[in-house]
This record gives structure tokens, C-alpha cells and sequence, in this order.
């Protein structure tokens, strides 16, 4: 029997509720918030979501002492905060949810289960996370959407379907993801990849998300359960999450069989060799400021 810890009932966690509400592998899901109420609230709601589909799992609201208990921990948080910025966004929630996330961190000092972090910028805040907590298995779902969210674009701009097309993209979930277009295949073929035309539309559809619907949900939230199926061991294959590479944490494909990683990384050419190093760079930089700034160390 399997219970999940969801902390954080905003847009990504309703989403990722819903779906572990709905599995058939999940036997409980305990809901912490910052003031408890958004918590109280998606509880009672999925309630009713069992009721109307005769679900078996067990919904309640939990302290995070309670939830210490759980075989894995999605972190989903948003703080309070404005994004005005036009560039980098994701990175612009980093002064604002490094606190937070420091704080719930502290409270799963030594947890034995697995964190699955979504607050961005993701590939920073998993590495706060395990830095603070001191948890061995902390990976962050950001490339995974990433990489869904390519195949996709791929696929329609070839006229092919996406369960053909075999390609990643790692590295930062953001400005400085790397399209892994070299090795990227199409029913086992090498392609010719527009890679700018690519790039723009990756960079174009959150935005086109966000102006829709008010925030991403959907696709974070199914990257939340490709992880948790996969560091559990109910799915084998390759997923990539944000995982330790080279002292930071960043985007990479893992392959998990019976829910042990081994990463699985694509030849890269130098021009997206070039690219990992300056997300390396940029991550790490980032987490040394708010390390400083927070005096977590």
C-alpha cells in the first residue's frame, strides 16, 4: 500500500490530487498547505471526486510530521509573490520560494522516503531541499515537461505521431534548457531538427498556458506521476528529472529499473555540450546566492 505526501494545494497540486486520486496504485494521499484551508479544501473536494468514482483511495488533510510516514513527497508550494519578470521567469521565483522551501525542508530532516520536487526554479529548489533535509532521493520534474513538451512540437511540426519520436531535453528547466537534437530519432532514424522553430515554441507555451488558464497544471502534474511511478517501481524506462550532476542539480534522462536510477545521458555535440555547461553554471551560481543570501549552509 502506497501513500504519497502532496504539500501545497495551488494549481499543480489540485492536478496532481486529482491523478493520484484516480490511480490504482495510490492507497493514501495526505494534503498539507500553508494555512491548512486551501488543504481542508481540495480534501473535501476530492472526497467527492471518490465518491462519484468509487475510488479507493484515502484522502485526508495531514500535518508534515504526519507525512514523514509517506513512501515519497511531492513539493509543490508556490509563496506569495508577483512574477512580473519577461525573461528567466521561472528563475524569478528563486528570492521568493528558497524560504519556503528551506522551512519545509527542515521539517523532513533524515526522511527516508523519496521528494519530488515541482516548485521552480526546480533544479535550485531540489538541491535546497536535499542540501537542508538531508535526503538521499530529492529530483525535480521540470525536464521531464520539457522533454514531453518537445517530442510533442517535434511530432507535429514532421506530421508523425509523438510515441515515434525519441529526444530529450536537459539541462536547466529554462532559459538554458538543452534541445538534444543530435541524437534526437524518429522511428529510429536520425532527423534533420528545426531547432530554432523548436526553441521558440518551448519557450512560447507556458506563456500561452499562463495567458489562458492562469497557470500551468496539467503537464507539471503528469510529469509528477511519471516520477512517482518510476522512483517507486511501478514503471520502468526513462524519465527525465533533475537529479545530482557534477555537484548541482540539473535536468538528465534516468533510467530506473524496479526504481533504481541509472543515469542515461545522449551524446551531445559540442554546441549542446556548450549549453549544459552554461545551465551548470547559471544553477549553481544561483544556488550559491541564495545559499549566502538564506545562510542555510
Amino acid at each position: 500500500m502506497t501513500s504519497i505526501g502532496l504539500i501545497g494545494a495551488g494549481a499543480v497540486g489540485q492536478a496532481v490530487g486529482t491523478l493520484l486520486t484516480a490511480s490504482h496504485w495510490c492507497s493514501t494521499v495526505m494534503v498539507a498547505s500553508g494555512t491548512g484551508r486551501t488543504a481542508s479544501g481540495l480534501v473535501t473536494d476530492l472526497d467527492d471526486m471518490r465518491q462519484v468514482t468509487g475510488s479507493l483511495v484515502r484522502v485526508r488533510h495531514a500535518t508534515l510530521t504526519e507525512m514523514t510516514a509517506c513512501d515519497a513527497v511531492v513539493v509543490c508550494p508556490r509563496a506569495m509573490f508577483t512574477n512580473t519578470a519577461r525573461t528567466d521567469i521561472r528563475m524569478a521565483g528563486l528570492a521568493a520560494n528558497a524560504p519556503l522551501i528551506t522551512r519545509l525542508a527542515r521539517k523532513f530532516t533524515g526522511y527516508r522516503g523519496m521528494v519530488i520536487m515541482v516548485t521552480n526554479p526546480v533544479d535550485v529548489m531540489s538541491r535546497l531541499f536535499a542540501t537542508v533535509s538531508g535526503c538521499d532521493t530529492v529530483l525535480g520534474v521540470g525536464s521531464n515537461t520539457d522533454s514531453a513538451r518537445y517530442r510533442l512540437t517535434l511530432a507535429r511540426h514532421l506530421g508523425t505521431p509523438a510515441s515515434s519520436v525519441q529526444g530529450h531535453v536537459i539541462g536547466e528547466h529554462g532559459e538554458h534548457a538543452v534541445i538534444c537534437a543530435s541524437s534526437t530519432t524518429v522511428n529510429g532514424q536520425s532527423v534533420q531538427v528545426p531547432i530554432e522553430e523548436i526553441r521558440a515554441e518551448l519557450s512560447q507555451r507556458p506563456a500561452r498556458i499562463s495567458t489562458g488558464i492562469g497557470r500551468t497544471r496539467s503537464g507539471p502534474a503528469g510529469a509528477t506521476m511519471s516520477a512517482l511511478t518510476h522512483v517507486l517501481g511501478i514503471t520502468d524506462g526513462v524519465s527525465e528529472l533533475s537529479a545530482p550532476w557534477r555537484g548541482v542539480w540539473l535536468g538528465i534522462p534516468l533510467h530506473f529499473t524496479a526504481g533504481h536510477p541509472t543515469v542515461s545521458m545522449p551524446s551531445l555535440n559540442p554546441s549542446e555540450a556548450a549549453r549544459l555547461q552554461a545551465a551548470e553554471t547559471k544553477v549553481r551560481t544561483a544556488f550559491d546566492h541564495i545559499t549566502q543570501e538564506t545562510r542555510i549552509r
